[in-house]
């Protein structure tokens, strides 16, 4: 039986074959996650279609991972102080419905 994509041709877009293997991994695991697929896929397993995005050369290894890393980490807590902003002002207009409801009784 034969792998597609070979190993061949996947090697040809990562440096070595654990670099292959932790990026299929981690595709795959995105994949799980519920990331959208950026292509349509052959195959029905998440590892597979990994594979399929690294060999059309659409998922690659990210050239200064500390740097991703700290923008990954930036983006969440910018993502929390929103969260808490927005239930800040939603609690802010419940004070204040509520203060309104009672000068109305």
């Amino acid at each position: 039986m034969m792998l597609k994509p070979s190993i061949d041709t996947l090697l040809d877009q990562v440096p070595s074959k654990y670099s292959l293997c932790v990026l299929q991994a981690k595709r795959a695991h995105e994949l799980e996650a519920g990331a959208q697929g950026t292509q349509e896929f052959k195959s029905v397993k998440s590892t597979l279609q990994a594979l399929e995005e690294i060999e059309a050369g659409l998922v690659t290894i990210h050239p200064d991972p500390d740097r991703k890393r700290a923008s990954v980490l930036a983006k969440m807590e910018a993502d929390r102080i929103k969260a808490e902003e927005e239930e800040r002002k939603i609690k802010e207009q419940i004070a204040k419905e509520k203060e309104e409801e009672g000068e109305k009784i």
